[in-house]
């Protein structure tokens, strides 16, 4: 039986190029892509798929936080991301997720394929350049220090709103998004401005950015 796929980038060139590649393969069919992370949650969670390729710098909720519901709705689904990020915020963010798989976009090729095949049978698979002796030892550092991490003092929904103002959208837009009242989103606003000890959007934009909450246009 083959392996379902689905793709998340917002990238269409890099979607395309994913699909072909795959489906070249006798044992993978894609079944779905979409081109942002909320969109690819919804269209996820009615699909179900084996596997996830989900790149990290897609609008309206990044990839990591994608993964995140994913992991809610479909935890049979195994993940990968594929990234041009290669810090080891990125990584470990990512595993603490359920990402199975991590991988360079400037080294993927077929190693995309060998991710596919090594999740899909539970295995870990990161890109070659990418040291599991690394990623463990960082992980291991990064336990004992989980909670001064800036992003550890939000929820997960004050991270969504974060992410939606500071790619510019009002209080009246990420209240539609995320079913909320424009009230609502004005309290969480307000909250995780004060965690975070930012006082501005100028603040809140660079504050996502650098934290690859959301893509740097």
């Amino acid at each position: 039986m083959s392996i379902s796929v689905f793709l998340a980038d917002d990238h269409a060139v890099v979607r395309d190029g994913l699909r072909a590649l795959l489906e070249a393969q006798p044992d993978i069919r894609v079944i779905g892509d979409a081109a942002n992370g909320r969109e690819t949650v919804r269209k996820v969670a009615q699909l179900c798929p084996d596997v996830v390729i989900l790149d990290i710098a897609m609008p309206e909720l990044n990839g990591i936080e994608a993964a995140w519901e994913i992991s809610e709705v479909c935890p049979d689904t195994q993940l990968i991301i594929l990234s041009m990020h290669a810090t080891t915020e990125h990584i470990f963010r990512a595993l603490q997720a359920g990402v199975r798989g991590y991988l360079l976009k400037e080294s993927a090729g077929i190693e995309v394929v060998n991710a596919v095949r090594a999740v899909h049978t539970g295995q870990r698979y990161l890109s070659q350049k990418i040291s599991d002796r690394m990623v463990d030892d960082y992980i291991h550092q990064r336990q004992a220090a989980q909670a001064e991490s800036p992003l550890a003092r939000l929820s997960p929904r004050e991270r969504e709103v974060l992410q939606l103002v500071a790619e510019g959208k009002s209080s009246a837009q990420i209240a539609d998004t995320l079913s909320l009242s424009p009230k609502t989103v004005e309290t969480y606003r307000s909250r995780l401005m004060h965690k975070l000890s930012i006082s501005d959007l100028p603040g809140l934009v660079r504050f996502a950015i650098q934290h690859g909450l959301t893509p740097l246009q």
